[in-house]
């Protein structure tokens, strides 16, 4: 008899991925006792050090995500200077062990789920008891009963296990009305690739290929141009299985790409074509990162048309702005480009109703799953969006779990609460601020400017202006004073932590990725961005004198929201160095509720 373990908790979490990180870390933070299954040994799934894809995210000037993407992104920067992968698995690692209310059961699969059926609200007729998982380190199987469950597991495994109602492949266009090259519906979808990287060194460096690689032809790189000495070759069109079922046919389809993959690297070393005599292969992916299976259904399915026509949706949540980038289902052996590429508005609004599901009362999903159609899937399905929509799931398992109401029931009646509590946390809503006080309008902010009140941690094409905060001399105290002491609930404050990443080292691929594919001789080494303050000081007044809420010597986040328990009758942030060494050091937003 195997082990058997059983654990009570109010949100379970199955994935790992990015997405799947960030709604633990955002329940948790929110007092949230959750549980987070990942079937692999380290966290971030495509992103992890053995499948390396990049983590992309919305395109444009000013757009980067923040939150606890940005987070995770800072911290990188800080301990990771040459982005080895292996750090960056260490990263997130830190940041789930951290967090009190996670227990992370790593090398887990979830294999099975208990449902009890019935006439629950709002028409739902299914709610999950609890999910049972396998360790196979420890070969112990745990049940995990839940009141909530979040599937972040990208082939949302939830949805056979339980009944949730899903789709699987392409609409065409008369369905949704949607711009679409696909002329009627199929199974197919994009493929998997078995990513290849390198590593430049100092001498020859010979490589055999076995009898079993596939080397490409010339005709079959005529559309995908390699070049590794170009920081943004990473190979993601190595591509195979969008004709097949990406799920069962998995491992069928890893067997055709890894020896596809090291063909690749033969073609590279020995046609004589790329100058890569002194290049040794760094890595082979022998886990395919998936772009597409199972998408559930959710409240509101989002649409091509939705993200092409700049919808704002009242119940916003995330945003997203990659192109719409649906790659042919033929992957590597498709004549022609691999993949369309029509730019969208950045950023463009993502709806809470597409995070819950329509017939299970419980359940609520993040990543490249959610309640989408595929050619919507084509752009919100990268990592950074993704991590936006868990930071999202996670806020609103912690409404419904505070109120003990469904997933459903946070959209009807606590969505202006949801979307203050992430824009709290550093999230950023298109058409949405956060809500300042009355009293802070009205307050003076001494040695700054009203900008710092805005409610807008950004400068922003949905706003209209460039006005980007203030740049404040270091160690001059910013300020507000009020005549007597006042009830402040909490005080907020943002940085420049230079989301263009225009301060960083090397060229635009470099800067805004946080991993790198290929690595160089001359590979430049990362920083904290410079426009970021290193060094800061918030103290308040109080009727027992001053007192020093907070004080960071090497800080390395973006934002800060601080609850304030006691009346107050000054608030003082003093900002003393940053990280670019410069005499002033940029605020973006300093204010209070």
């Amino acid at each position: 008899m195997l082990n058997q373990k059983h654990i009570e908790t109010e949100l379970c979490v199955v994935g790992g991925g990015l997405a799947g990180v960030c709604t633990a870390i955002s329940a948790a933070r929110h007092g949230v006792k959750t549980v987070l299954i990942h079937e692999r040994a380290m966290l971030g799934g495509n992103a992890s050090s053995e499948i390396r894809m990049w983590v992309c995210g919305a395109r444009g000037k000013n757009n980067r995500e923040t939150g606890i993407v940005e987070e995770i992104m800072l911290e990188n920067l800080y301990r990771n200077p040459t982005k080895n992968y292996f750090l960056w698995d260490s990263i997130l690692l830190d940041f789930v062990k951290r967090e009190k209310n996670i227990t992370l059961l790593l090398n887990t699969t979830c294999m099975d789920a208990e449902t009890e059926k019935g006439d629950f609200s709002h028409g739902r007729t299914i709610r999950i008891k609890s999910a049972k998982a396998y360790q196979m380190t420890t070969q112990t199987f745990y049940t995990v009963e839940a009141k909530y469950f979040a599937d972040c597991s990208g082939d949302s495994i939830l949805a056979p296990l339980t009944g949730a109602e899903f789709r699987y492949g392409r609409e065409d266009a008369e369905e949704f009305g949607e711009k679409t090259h696909v002329q009627k519906p199929d199974n197919m979808v994009m493929g998997m690739s078995c990513l290849i990287q390198g590593r430049e060194t100092a001498r020859e460096v010979k490589y055999t290929p076995s009898e079993f690689v596939t080397t490409p032809s010339d005709d079959d790189v005529a559309n995908r141009p390699m070049d590794i000495y170009d920081s943004s070759e990473n190979f993601w069109y190595l591509e195979l299985g969008g004709t097949e079922d990406t799920i069962s046919k998995a491992e069928e389809t890893k067997e055709k790409l890894i020896p596809l993959a090291l063909g690749t690297w033969n073609y590279i070393k020995n046609s004589g074509k790329y100058r890569a005599e002194n290049w040794d292969l760094e890595f082979l992916g022998f886990l395919p990162a998936k772009r597409e299976s199972r998408r559930m259904c959710g409240e509101y399915i989002i649409t091509q048309k939705d993200i092409s026509e700049d919808v704002v949706f009242p119940d916003t949540i995330a945003y997203g702005g990659w192109p719409l980038d649906d790659h042919y289902p033929a992957g590597y052996y498709h004549r022609g480009t691999p993949n369309t590429d029509f730019q969208t508005p950045a950023p463009y609004c993502i709806p809470y109703r597409a995070l819950y599901s329509r017939n299970v009362d419980n359940l609520l999903f993040a990543g490249r799953n959610i309640s989408m159609t595929h050619t919507a899937m084509s752009s919100v399905r990268v990592m950074a969006t993704c991590g936006l929509l868990g930071q999202a799931v996670g806020a609103a398992v912690s409404i419904a779990c505070k109120n003990e109401i469904a997933p459903h029931e946070v959209y009807l009646s606590h969505i202006r609460e949801l979307q203050q509590l992430l824009m709290a946390d550093d999230c950023f809503l298109p058409h949405f601020e956060r809500d300042i006080s009355a009293l802070c309008r009205s307050t003076p902010v001494l040695n700054g400017s009203d900008e710092l009140k805005s409610g807008q941690d950004r400068a922003n094409r949905i706003y209209g202006t460039e006005v980007c905060g203030v740049k404040i001399a270091n160690g001059a105290a910013v300020e507000y004073r009020f005549n007597s002491p006042s009830d402040i609930n909490s005080v907020h404050i943002v940085f420049d932590s230079d989301l263009d990443r225009d301060t960083l080292p090397g060229d635009f691929c470099e800067r805004g990725h946080v991993t790198r594919a290929n690595v160089l001789l001359d590979s430049p080494q990362m920083y904290p961005p410079k426009t970021l303050c290193k060094s800061f000081t918030l103290a308040v007044t109080t009727e027992s004198g001053e007192k020093e809420l907070l004080a960071v010597d090497i800080n390395r986040n973006r934002s800060y929201h601080l609850p304030i328990s006691e009346p107050v009758s000054s608030i003082r942030l003093t900002m003393n160095e940053n990280w670019g060494g410069t005499d002033k050091t940029a605020l973006i937003s300093f204010d209070f509720c």
